[in-house]
């Protein structure tokens, strides 16, 4: 992860308490780049490092007093923009189940069978790069 990157996700990590750890995890997993803009098969797109669905452009355009348009380019093209939206993000999810568990996989889908295989792969991802340790570690 480059310096900035990292800056950024510190910084919106703190900003809305939520796990550094997890922000890492989330970003691996994603694995997108500024600038990135991925079709899904629903017509929607994934936007930037921690590929933000344009499903919350309305909201964060509304948000920020800008059009769509604008609100997609600073969430695709700025580093910390699409950081503090997915921390944003995973902090509604967390207030809204009271499980950090549950706002990972909320992340990513709220359909179980698609939530579930992400934390998993979130949480490998945190266990590989020594941020948790495994349950044979403790």
């Amino acid at each position: 992860m480059g310096k900035i990157l990292a800056a950024c996700l510190m910084l919106a990590a703190q900003t809305y308490s939520v796990p550094p750890a997890v922000m890492v995890g989330i970003l691996q997993v994603e694995g997108g780049k500024i600038g990135q803009q991925v079709r899904n098969v629903n017509g929607s797109y994934d936007l930037g490092p921690m590929q933000i669905n344009t499903i919350w452009l309305p909201q964060l355009a509304q948000y920020w007093g800008v059009d769509q348009l604008t609100a997609a380019r600073w969430v695709r093209d700025d580093a910390c923009t699409n950081m503090g939206v997915a921390a944003w993000i995973l902090r509604s999810h967390m207030d809204e189940t009271q499980s950090l568990s549950q706002a990972i996989a909320h992340y990513h889908s709220r359909t179980p069978s698609k939530g579930q295989p992400y934390k998993l792969k979130v949480i490998s991802a945190m266990r590989r790069n020594g941020l948790i340790k495994s349950a044979s570690n403790q």
